[in-house]
């Protein structure tokens, strides 16, 4: 069995143990030892790492499994471990808040189904990795909910729907309520933060950055310096105080996000402090004002808490949410073809292929009809099927390489459809091809964002 040891520096931090592949081992053993650097990978006595989830500013994240459960279920560990440069202040701001995450899970995890459950809160002190040296580590373990962030559904199924849109405020605005209404803001609403498991169920997730609100107007609610860039409000990036329009603010940028596939610093424009989605998807006007309401840059003039949004949602010009299929996620949506489909990387990349590829195509067939005008024909017909193919995403990535691999190669090895070009010089005109449509594409697109800033 593979253990992961937390320890942030050790060299060689995967260890495997045979005797522990056998259960009754496992449940059983007193302590395990990184063969690296001596640290206990047992914590608590219970909870073993098997797994690097991910690593943040305070801390890093282990997928473990809770050996004094039967079935030994998967749970999440995380680790408080800040960088090594924080000043000794940061240093107790970082640990309180991760204190607070503990004190926040446990009291609104095990209250709502949506958030997930605290199961322990521990330290362990350990031998430093000079001698003499202590260490201090403090653990957080919570419910593990298997399934993919927003974020990741966004770049692996592309922009989200406006139905997906009404679905995710439909859910996350009632979790919203519910913290809110025990005077705690979130303040790190993003869509890496929005994880919807496998039956689909969505929850919000890291409370690392919370922040609970005094129930006296009088008394003093600033916020520290920890916000997403993009996602935080003006209120929360000056140190301000915060507000539950605050998370509103985050969660209206995590949807105009996820539905244009553009990041947040694209969006906004600094000059005339607004928000410019608009142009970039299709939504019903009525929902656009909703959003664009949770947007506004003063507190004083967003919606003022979650249940504002939920009675704005509820109006009859506001589509339904559809009713959910029994998949595990419904099937999202074309990218709207007034929004750019692809990366300007992948839009370049494409490009080239449909220039390499059309002068492949185009010599093959000379050399086969000996007629300019339908080869041209025949030519434009094909690459047009190609490029068709690429909008729908038919072909993408590794096939804009395999495929003119293929038909280069085609080539090269029969003779008389080469036109009576060596294959070097139909390996340079393929290449001018790939060139000139690539500069042509990058030629347009500039052209197209200097007109849309005047149109």
């Amino acid at each position: 069995m593979e253990v992961y040891c937390t320890r942030p520096r050790c060299p060689r931090p995967k260890n495997y143990f045979a005797d522990l592949d056998n259960v009754t081992t496992l449940r059983s053993i007193q302590q395990k030892y990184c063969t690296s650097c001596g640290m206990p990978l047992l914590l608590d006595g219970r909870y073993l790492p098997i797994k690097l989830l991910g690593k943040g500013g305070f801390g890093a994240a282990f997928l473990a499994s809770d050996r004094r459960i039967p079935g030994m279920p998967l749970c999440v560990v995380k680790q408080f471990q800040p960088s090594g440069n924080l000043t000794s202040s940061q240093l107790q701001l970082a640990q309180q808040l991760f204190e607070r995450e503990a004190e926040v899970l446990a009291d609104v995890g095990n209250a709502h189904d949506q958030i997930p459950d605290l199961f322990a809160f521990f330290p362990v002190a350990v031998q430093g990795l000079q001698p003499g040296q202590q260490e201090q580590f403090f653990y957080l373990v919570q419910e593990y909910i298997d399934g993919q962030n927003l974020e990741e559904e966004l770049i692996q199924n592309g922009n989200f729907s406006q139905a997906q849109c009404l679905e995710i405020l439909r859910e996350i605005l009632p979790i919203l309520k519910f913290i809110h209404e025990r005077h705690i803001i979130h303040r790190d609403i993003k869509p890496s933060n929005i994880m919807r498991r496998q039956d689909g169920r969505l929850f919000l997730l890291d409370f690392g950055a919370v922040k609970q609100i005094a129930n006296s107007p009088s008394s003093s609610n600033v916020s520290t310096g920890i916000y997403s860039m993009g996602f935080a409000p003006p209120e929360q990036m000056t140190g301000g105080q915060v507000f539950p329009s605050t998370d509103l603010y985050a969660l209206g940028v995590t949807l105009i996000t996820l539905m244009t596939g553009m990041e947040a610093v694209e969006l906004f424009d600094a000059y005339s402090n607004q928000w410019k989605w608009r142009s970039y998807t299709t939504v019903n006007p009525p929902l656009a004002d909703i959003l664009d309401k949770m947007l506004l840059p003063a507190a004083n003039q967003r919606f003022q808490s979650a249940q504002e949004v939920l009675e704005a949602l509820s109006t009859p010009s506001v589509p339904p949410t559809p009713t959910p299929s029994p998949q595990i996620q419904a099937p999202p949506q074309k990218p709207i073809p007034i929004k750019p489909a692809f990366p300007v990387w992948e839009l370049l990349a494409g490009a080239a292929f449909s220039g390499f590829e059309g002068a492949l195509i185009a010599i093959a067939l000379f050399s086969l009809i000996k007629n300019p005008f339908l080869t041209f024909g025949i030519t434009c017909i094909i690459l047009g099927g190609l490029i068709f193919a690429q909008t729908k995403r038919w072909i993408e990535r590794f096939d804009l390489l395999i495929i003119p691999t293929v038909s280069f190669a085609i080539i090269f090895f029969i003779p008389f459809l080469q036109f009576g070009l060596a294959i070097q010089q139909i390996f340079f005109l393929t290449v001018a091809a790939a060139l000139i449509a690539t500069s042509i594409t990058a030629l347009f697109r500039l052209i197209y964002k200097l007109l849309s800033l005047f149109l």
